[in-house]
């Protein structure tokens, strides 16, 4: 697996690159701030990118819109100081799969990677969907027919989603097989038109689809 750092830090990016080179499962590659990210993205193609929201140049912001929109397959964990930089948010609106703060241990950072690498957000940690919930509700918008065309089970698989179940937790609780989840997580992606889980929940606060549920 392909893993580029971007940060400006140079102590702090040479502790990433040496973290991420030190798993025998990651290659890692390098950039000082958001142009040269982009530029080695289009480059070395890596399939997950450890993006710094703060640098010079281009911001890790712009950086994640342009690398997300070239490169669809790579996915983008920003890295950030603070847990309510309003950045994080637009850039997990931008394609970004999750977040991830510069003073976690080195094993949760090495496994935000492997997270990010398999498809699934980093939404499990209460803060993240804090974020999400309490500036999605403030850009709030009137999009909700996008989620009333779904169906009576895609409904539960999005509120199963936004809980931070698994896969494999989705389909106990909703008596599918594994195979059935990633079949009904597809058909979300591609019918509400989102990249990915992250998206997904943001656009459940986003039309009003999560207030929707705690009303019931």
């Amino acid at each position: 697996m392909k893993v580029l750092v971007a940060e400006d830090q140079p102590l702090l990016r040479a502790s990433l690159v040496e973290l991420v080179a030190g798993d025998p499962r990651l290659d890692a590659a390098e950039a000082r701030d958001g142009r040269e990210a982009v530029e080695a993205a289009g480059r070395v193609r890596p399939d997950v990118v450890l993006m710094d929201i703060r640098m010079p140049v281009m911001d890790g912001l712009e950086a994640t819109r342009a690398i997300c929109a070239a490169h669809p397959g790579t996915k983008v964990v920003i890295l950030t100081t603070f847990d309510l930089d309003e950045y994080v948010y637009e850039a997990l609106r931008a394609g970004a799969t999750g977040f991830l703060l510069k003073n976690a241990g080195t094993d949760e950072i090495l496994r935000a990677v492997h997270i990010a690498y398999e498809g699934n957000a980093m939404l499990a940690p209460e803060v993240t969907k804090r974020m999400i919930a309490g500036l999605a509700a403030r850009r709030a918008r009137p999009d909700s027919d996008r989620m009333a065309m779904l169906s009576d089970r895609e409904r539960d698989v999005v509120a199963a989603i936004v809980r931070g179940l698994s896969n494999d937790e989705i389909a106990a609780a909703l008596f599918l097989s594994r195979a059935t989840v990633k079949t009904y997580l597809s058909r979300l992606f591609l019918k509400l038109g989102v990249r990915d889980r992250t998206q997904l929940v943001i656009l459940a606060y986003e039309t009003g689809f999560v207030d929707s549920l705690r009303s019931l």
